[in-house]
């Protein structure tokens, strides 16, 4: 299949001009911009991007090193205010949230998985997978352990369950974390550089965690320097200075 550019810049632009989201748009951003404000000096992050995913995409976002991939990904993750523009996710209007709302939204809707695992120190694996759980209430208490459990099942992390995350390695750490993001069961996962951290046989069973989500029916946008792991996704973005200049449909 031919590389379509700029696919998502077009899409979205008609998506902005016409009635609401369809309910084949998982996410969809318009005009969105990011400027940053260092010692009185403005810089924009993110230049007026428009985007739209469908539900089941594979979507890696991919550039150099302060093009605005990190922090494109934290706007759709809300975990970074817009500057201007409109974010919604599975129809809902993130933009307009205030930090308890947002807290509340992205604890049920998405799941977040970043390069230092950020795992809770002093909490054993299956805490750290069943904190979403208990900070949105999406499952009954009782029934929380089982499913952490069945959780690190599925990343083979269930003989690991009741230690400390130091006593685990980085690419264990990471599965865990993968687990803790499936927590609640949502439909889109982001993630920042998750196999940057990773020696290279490890970052391959991370990613092909990763593919047998999206075949589960997941979503997933993953910011990536892996140029080998780029081409397996199933779109590609390509961010620069704030700006997707290219879309491309995977073959």
């Amino acid at each position: 299949m031919a590389p379509q550019q700029n696919r998502a810049v077009t899409t979205s632009a008609q998506v902005a001009r016409s009635a609401p989201a369809s309910s084949r748009e998982l996410i969809r951003l318009i005009d969105v911009t990011k400027t940053y404000h260092s010692g009185g000096v403005p810089f924009t992050a993110l230049d007026k991007i428009n985007l739209v995913v469908n539900p089941g995409e594979f979507v890696g976002i991919i550039g150099k090193s302060g093009s605005g991939k990190t922090t494109l990904i934290n706007m759709i993750a809300g975990l970074d205010h817009l500057t201007s523009g409109e974010i919604w996710i599975d129809g809902v209007p993130i933009h307009t949230f205030n930090e308890n709302q947002m807290a509340t939204w992205r604890g049920k809707a998405i799941g977040v998985v970043f390069q230092f695992f950020q795992l809770l120190p002093t909490l054993t694996v299956i805490e750290n997978v069943m904190l979403p759980m208990d900070f949105c209430s999406v499952h009954r208490r009782e029934d929380r352990p089982t499913i952490a459990l069945d959780l690190l099942d599925q990343v083979e992390l269930a003989d690991q369950a009741y230690k400390l995350p130091a006593s685990l390695s980085g690419g264990q750490q990471q599965r865990a974390a993968i687990a803790r993001s499936l927590a609640n069961d949502p439909p889109l996962l982001v993630a920042d550089e998750p196999t940057g951290n990773l020696d290279s046989k490890t970052a391959e069973q991370v990613f092909a965690m990763f593919e047998r989500q999206v075949a589960s029916g997941k979503t997933i946008v993953m910011v990536t320097h892996d140029n080998d792991l780029a081409t397996r996704v199933s779109r590609t973005l390509h961010v620069v200075d704030g700006r997707i200049i290219d879309d491309t449909l995977v073959p």
